[in-house]
């Protein structure tokens, strides 16, 4: 980081010059945030108080709402900042931590995700196992497994990233830090040892967690299939419906961020893409989950009751 201690502060993109829009982006991303604290923590505290919710789906989906509100608050609060205040910059080692952290918990979000796949392909494919295989120590390894992933590959590309001397300014034509676009600050040709890097992990990682959930869905789909009851295939296939739709929105949305044409590429459709990828999932999710599944809202309308009995 040494190579770059003349920059004290970067320079984000505003998503409008003029102030009605600002305050308009503001009240916006507000809404949005309220909505991901409301909906995450609902999940985080309704599985955290019903015992019958205490298995391990449920527990993968709880680290699935920490994760979920960890990337949404390293990003959006400073962004209802810079709008409210009408300020863009960020420090330094502000921005390295953002950049690590938001890093950290998308990488830890695509890892966890995998894990429920594997939760739902022994829960059909081998339920006789799924005491054995998923045990509350075994659960507890592979969270453990997704968060250290995560905070392994951010802290690699972070040390990575800022260890590349910068002198193309300090401006970043995006309203976080973010690695492809610090990138772009580099005056050194070892630029590319750092975008290689990226590409190569993520790649692998990517690729890797991809094929597997692939191949656990495929397991799960001709394991229900051969489910003489039509009743017991459509709760098969419920169970894993959800997952499914999270995992579809989290891949489709990331991959049109980083994969889309650079013939349509634009300051204006980046900003609208970053927000896709980085503020819809986290909202989103907890939304899913609460409608798709009877359980959680059962145990959703119990918590009300009990609330409202006590006071």
């Amino acid at each position: 980081m040494s190579n770059s201690s003349s920059i004290s502060q970067f320079l984000l993109l505003a998503f409008a010059d003029r102030r009605e829009l600002q305050l308009l982006h503001f009240w916006l991303f507000l809404g949005i945030y309220l909505a991901a604290l409301l909906g995450n923590g609902l999940i985080i505290t309704t599985i955290a108080c019903d015992h019958h919710l205490h298995t391990p789906m449920y527990f993968f989906l709880l680290n699935l709402s920490l994760l979920d509100l960890g990337s949404i608050s390293t990003t959006l609060p400073k962004a209802m900042a810079s709008y409210l205040w009408d300020s863009t910059d960020i420090s330094y080692k502000a921005c390295a931590a953002q950049l690590f952290l938001f890093a950290f918990f998308i990488v830890a979000e695509f890892s966890l995700l995998t894990i429920i796949s594997y939760d739902r392909y022994v829960a059909i494919c081998k339920p006789l196992h799924y005491g054995t295989l998923l045990g509350s120590r075994a659960c507890v390894h592979m969270a453990a497994a997704a968060w250290g992933t995560g905070f392994l590959t951010a802290l690699l590309h972070t040390a990575n990233t800022f260890s590349l001397p910068l002198c193309q300014g300090n401006v970043l034509d995006q309203f976080f830090c973010e690695i492809p676009q610090i990138l772009k600050l580099s005056c050194s040709h070892s630029y590319r040892r750092e975008i290689g890097l990226l590409v190569v992990i993520s790649m692998f990682l990517s690729f890797g967690c991809f094929v597997f959930i692939v191949v656990s869905y495929v397991e799960i789909f001709r394991a229900v299939l051969r489910i003489p009851s039509e009743q017991g295939r459509h709760k098969a296939f419920s169970t894993c419906l959800t997952h499914l739709a999270v995992v579809s929105l989290f891949i489709s949305t990331g991959t049109f961020a980083f994969l889309k044409p650079p013939s349509i590429s634009s300051p204006s459709l980046n900003l609208v893409v970053t927000v896709l990828y980085s503020f819809v999932p986290p909202a989103v999710n907890p939304l899913i989950y609460i409608m798709r599944n009877q359980e959680l809202q059962g145990s959703l309308r119990k918590l009300r009751i009990d609330i409202f009995q006590q006071s």
